[in-house]
């Protein structure tokens, strides 16, 4: 059973955004530019975000209507949408992570795939990683540079894994972070708000979809 669903996520969402925020301070020397902006879509894979995947986060699903609609207004707005798949061509490139979990999502298999209601367009940019770390052996840093992109949208699952350590990696790389509460999911509610704290208190600013969406002239 899910901890979010459709109806109850605005309302969660908003809960948790003053939760976060209670544990720091108001920052409002930040505001999210769409110009400078690019929009980084997490491991919305079949394997964590489709209901026959094998580690189905059911959270996912609620969020997925949000995702679609950033998504869409990047595109329309010529602004880069980069989606990252998280998998490994065998077990000898798992590193530490094979002793964490059992399991893994092999490249090339189905649960890799990302979902097909988010399937990236030609102008889209795919990233594909083997750590939690979405900038850690690959070329992201590079592509927000190039696009002229100083903060990124972080979205997708899970938020206390691959959302947050990417949020933080963007963070030390001076880029700013905004992170959408309720475009990101994770298998409970204890994990996901225990990640906004942390990161609201030092690492991203805390935000709801239609904060990002107001920002967007069309």
């Amino acid at each position: 059973m899910s901890y979010v669903d459709e109806k109850n996520l605005s309302s969660l969402a908003r809960k948790w955004i003053r939760d976060a925020v209670s544990f720091t301070y108001e920052r409002d020397e930040f505001e999210i530019d769409i110009g400078r902006c690019s929009l980084v879509v997490i491991d919305m894979q079949n394997y964590f975000a489709s209901e026959s995947g094998r580690s189905f986060l059911p959270a996912s699903r609620a969020i997925l209507p949000n995702i679609l609609s950033l998504v869409d207004a990047f595109r329309k707005s010529g602004r880069s949408v980069i989606f990252t798949q998280h998998g490994h061509a065998s077990k000898s490139d798992l590193g530490i992570l094979g002793s964490f979990w059992g399991d893994y999502i092999k490249k090339g298999e189905d649960d890799w795939n990302i979902i097909k209601e988010l399937e990236p367009d030609s102008g889209d940019l795919r990233i594909f990683k083997t750590r939690y770390d979405a900038f850690y052996g690959t070329d992201l840093e590079k592509i927000l540079r190039k696009n002229n992109s100083s903060q990124v949208i972080i979205t997708g699952v899970m938020t206390h894994l691959c959302c947050e350590t990417t949020a933080r990696s963007a963070f030390v790389r001076d880029f700013e972070v905004y992170f959408c509460v309720d475009a990101t999911a994770s298998n409970c509610e204890e994990l996901h708000t225990g990640s906004l704290r942390a990161l609201s208190h030092g690492v991203a600013i805390p935000v709801m979809t239609e904060d990002v969406i107001n920002k967007f002239n069309i």
